[in-house]
Order: structure tokens, then sequence, then C-alpha cells
């Protein structure tokens, strides 16, 4: 199946779409019925045009579960087209899922490095670099030696960026809450010259760029117009929302169009 024969997305896309189910996941086990389906959902956001499928299994399990990784993996086999990407603090449970992944033949394209602590309620900051560096490094080439792209979660900061490359990143993805809180706002453009500057750094020292956190529908296309590079953006907690009321399909969609005009 092509996403983009149902889409009129153009062949050579700006800016790819994962969709991250974790909300999907909260909501299910709120009881022990197994509904809504993260496979199901994963299935609808792909069949609408998705790029892609991202997940962040936490330890407590309280949204996305282990063996949710291992179904969606299996349901990647079916959309080789698709990018799989997984996040998570790789000094929790991220590598070993990794591993097993990898051992099963079927390694994520992508491994997204997010410094969360086990308790936390979401991602709220990025990897402090250099001081990072030493922890990070090893994990880095762990997870590349299985044949896997690491992408660090990252503020705004354009002098890290050549630390982030320095230790072995493919990729950063900027954390985009403060531009999000700032959209449409006295600060915005002061806000955004930061991401602006940041994803020019990266591009200078040969990071690819990845973003998110509260991107949505409002704001993402003024996103992707102001920063230069963005290969992909990964949407959740807005898109699930969104689909409650629009449905999968015209929410994927609708954020499509977003990428669409801003290219």
């Amino acid at each position: 199946m092509n996403p983009l024969l149902t889409t009129g997305m153009p062949a050579t896309r700006r800016t790819a779409l994962s969709v991250n189910v974790n909300k999907v996941a909260l909501l299910r086990n709120t009881r022990a019925l197994g509904i809504p389906s993260v496979v199901r959902a994963a299935t609808l956001a792909l069949e609408a045009g998705a790029h892609g499928i991202t997940v962040h299994p936490r330890p407590d399990e309280r949204h996305i579960r282990t063996h949710d990784v291992f179904d969606l993996s299996e349901l990647l086999t079916q959309w080789p087209q698709a990018q799989y990407n997984i996040e998570g603090n790789p000094l929790h449970n991220l590598m070993p899922l990794l591993c097993e992944l990898a051992s099963r033949g079927r390694p994520p394209q992508q491994v997204t490095f997010v410094p969360d602590s086990v308790g936390q309620a979401t991602s709220d900051h990025g990897w402090h670099l250099p001081q990072d560096t030493a922890t990070l490094a090893p994990l880095v080439a762990e997870a590349q030696a299985l044949g896997v792209r690491v992408s660090l979660f990252m503020d705004p900061l354009p002098k890290a960026m050549a630390a982030a490359r320095a230790l072995g990143a493919d990729r950063v993805e900027l954390y985009t809450e403060r531009y999000a809180h700032a959209h449409g706002g006295a600060d915005a453009a002061v806000v955004l010259a930061a991401f602006t500057a940041t994803a020019r750094a990266a591009q200078a020292v040969g990071l690819g760029l990845n973003a998110g956190h509260d991107l949505n529908r409002d704001n993402l296309a003024d996103f992707l117009r102001a920063v230069p590079g963005i290969e992909e953006v990964s949407i959740g907690h807005a898109l699930i929302a969104d689909a409650l009321e629009l449905g999968y399909t015209q929410t994927v969609r609708a954020y499509l169009h977003c990428i669409q005009q801003a290219a």
C-alpha cells in the first residue's frame, strides 16, 4: 500500500508525519477489554497517509506496554515504506527492547533518546550537552550497531548541536513545547528564532532534524515554514484528541495538509 496515492502528498515530501499512539494505549489501559486497539489505530493512521508510527514505552507501562512495541513491529512489516520510531530513556527500559527487536530481525528505523525520569508525566526537557556526552556516547553506538538511527531529544540551543554530532547522533528532535506555548503571542517571533538558529546549527554539522511536542493543526505549518529542514514531526496528544472528533482518517489528512501548506 502506498499512502501517497490516497492523500495526494507529493512523491518528494519535505517532512514526514509520525503518529504517536501512546494516548490510545492510555485509554485502553483503563479497562481490561483491549479497546481501543493500538494496532488498529496505527493501521488507520498509516492507511490515511501517515509516514510512520511513534511509541514511548515507559517503565511503568502506564500507556504503551511491552507487547505493543512488538505488535506494532509486526504490523509495520506490512508497511515497508513506513518508519518505526521508539522513544525513551536509554538508561531505563529502552535498550533491552531495541536488542530484542534486533534479535527478531526487526529493529526500528529510529530510536529517540529522551531524558525522562521514571515517574515523569511527559517529556519536558532535552539532554544537557556536553554534560551528558559520556553517558550517551556508548548508548548511541550500541543502538547504531543494531542498525538503528539515533535521534536525541534536545532543547533549541544552537551551541549544543555540535556536541550532539560529536557524540555520534544522527539526528536531533527539537523539543517544541516552548514554541507551542508562544505561538500567536507577543514573543512568538523571538522564540521561533531560537528554533530556526538551532536548525541551522544542526544542519551545519550534519545532523538530521526532527521535531515534536505540542505541535497541532494550528501551529504546525507556521513552525515548518520558519524552521528549515525538518525531516519528521512526531505528534501524539493533539492528533489523538483531534481524532476523537474527526476520526483517524480525516485527522491524519488534516495534519498532512498542514505539512503541504508549509511546503
